[in-house]
């Protein structure tokens, strides 16, 4: 590892923080001003060589003399300057360069004693090197707490690893891509959520304060699945990085009929959440009255129901336990997930040219019930009946095909506003956020990830996630492809991505523009007044 300098970092900072998932935030409840995520004093970037270390006293003493050294000889990073609102940046700064591409980042999951849990490149050849690294980021992290310490990030050139304590376990990113730091750090909290809700956080506990050295794969076989894809939508789902919901389009009269629909006619103690999902998007959520739920919740179901094992059963429905951990991280619910069919579907052919043909068409609308009780066949007599309301009434079909002819989502040449790309768009008050469909220059996969990270710098720069000196109200990038320009106010928070052509009072007015035309458009594009019970 060679020593890193703030010129390497996308937006001019080398210091690390920590971003805590808001647990205040809640979902169809006024979203209040929080405080902005500060940098802890211990903070520290490490730079250096550290050779591998083995289990004796002596090396260890060894290679906390040697990282002693290091931070002795390097100057102290506990805070960095960003006063500045304009920033021009080049594009080999901000991304890894398009001849080495976005290689995937790695990320790995080990106990607090070293002994691997979940690593997210797995190739069989890469065994031995794996095993090697994970015993080094133990070595590491213990020589920090030894001291009292905290090892957050190592900035090696280009390559940032991040670290997250969550002891028993620890989480760790290695990431090549020049995002924020606060943004892999995200990551590695969502990995822990996703984690504690299939093994809770006292489960966890009650097995390591009896055996340190347990191995936890164990308990986790069949769960990988579920971090795998996890880790997958955390790439392009910017809802997660700004704790938000993103909901379907929808005409607002059928959204009403569906909720209606959904509601529970008695009083059902045992139910918490009833929600309809459509296409990857929440259509509507029922919940108990004075009663929320948080984002990061949400987003650990949608995760659950669209992993694989789920997702690809061949059973229509399945019953889950699950820990939700912003609900509460010690317990489990159980989640009944129904994966709704019309009736001409549920006649048609059985051969598996059409089951395989079909499948995702079949499968891309689901009903989830969660429910602190395990009365299963009163769950499932309720959400049959409920499904078999919404394919009476005609509002499945309804519901169906607006997704396939794609009323269901829009883009960003339905605004008609010159030179707009591409925006993100989150209701404050709503905690949900809105986007086009990806088109033209960002269809494939590598220009999307490229603006997903310029949409996260200026989110970082905005909100001082990286120990910045003080939160911004506006934030405006340049580079060679085009400008984006990032904005916050009390009522909405928005990302665009616009012609470099344009000069920055056009930006301004093209987030006018868009400010203007999602006011017309909300009733469609957020969830608003869903029924309680």
């Amino acid at each position: 590892m060679t020593p890193s300098t703030s010129s390497q970092e996308p937006v001019g900072s080398s210091a690390s923080s920590v971003l805590e998932i808001d647990i205040n935030e809640g979902i169809l409840i006024q979203d209040a001003d929080q405080k902005d995520d500060t940098v802890e004093s211990d903070d520290v970037t490490v730079t250096g060589h550290v050779e591998q270390p083995n289990s004796s006293e002596e090396n260890k003493r060894t290679l906390r003399d040697q990282l002693r050294k290091t931070l002795s000889q390097s100057k102290p990073v506990h805070s960095a300057t960003r006063s500045r609102r304009d920033i021009t940046l080049n594009e080999q700064d901000i991304i890894a360069s398009k001849v080495a591409g976005y290689e995937p980042r790695s990320y790995f999951v080990l106990t607090d004693a070293g002994k691997p849990v979940f690593f997210s490149r797995t190739a069989e050849d890469d065994v031995d090197n794996t095993t090697s690294m994970i015993g080094v980021m133990q070595a590491l992290i213990s020589v920090f707490l030894d001291d009292n310490d905290k090892l957050r990030c190592i900035n090696a050139g280009r390559t940032r690893i991040n670290f997250l304590l969550r002891p028993p376990l620890y989480y760790v990113c290695i990431s090549s891509w020049g995002e924020p730091e606060s943004v892999t750090r995200t990551h590695l909290e969502y990995l822990h959520l996703q984690i504690l809700s299939v093994v809770t956080a006292s489960q966890l506990r009650r097995i390591f304060e009896r055996r340190t050295n347990f191995d936890l794969r164990r308990l986790l076989n069949g769960a990988e699945s579920f971090l795998l894809s996890l880790l997958k939508r955390l790439e392009f789902d910017f809802s997660m990085t700004l704790t938000s919901l993103h909901c379907l389009r929808l005409r607002p009269s059928l959204r009403k009929r569906i909720a209606d629909a959904l509601v529970p006619q008695s009083k059902a103690k045992d139910i918490l959440y009833i929600m309809l999902v459509a296409w990857g998007q929440v259509v509507t959520l029922i919940r108990p009255r004075k009663h929320s739920i948080h984002p990061a919740d949400i987003h650990i179901i949608l995760n659950t129901i669209h992993s694989p094992s789920i997702y690809d059963s061949p059973a229509p429905s399945s019953w889950i336990p699950v820990c939700l951990p912003k609900y509460n991280s010690q317990i489990f619910v159980n989640a009944y997930i129904s994966f709704l069919r019309r009736e001409d579907e549920h006649n048609s052919s059985s051969t598996q040219q059409n089951q395989d043909c079909s499948r995702a068409q079949l499968q891309s609308v689901a009903l989830v019930c969660i429910s602190s009780g395990g009365d299963m066949d009163l769950i499932r007599g309720w959400c049959n009946d409920a499904a078999q309301k919404l394919e009476s009434e005609g509002t499945l079909d309804e519901l169906i095909n607006s997704c396939q002819t794609r009323q269901s989502s829009y883009v960003v040449s339905d605004l008609g506003i010159p030179g707009l790309r591409h925006f993100i768009y989150k209701s404050r008050r709503h905690v949900q956020i809105t986007m086009p469909a990806f088109e033209d220059p960002y269809e494939d996969a590598t220009s999307r990830r490229r603006l997903v990270t310029l949409y996260q710098i200026l989110h970082d720069a905005i909100h001082a996630k990286s120990g910045q000196d003080g939160t911004l109200k506006l934030q405006y990038i340049r580079t060679d492809k085009e400008s984006l320009l990032g904005w916050i106010t009390q009522p909405f928070e928005i990302y665009l991505s616009l012609s470099h052509r344009l000069p920055k009072t056009a930006a301004i007015n093209a987030a006018n523009a868009v400010v203007n035309w999602i006011k017309k458009e909300e009733t469609q594009l957020f969830l608003q007044d869903a029924p309680v019970f």
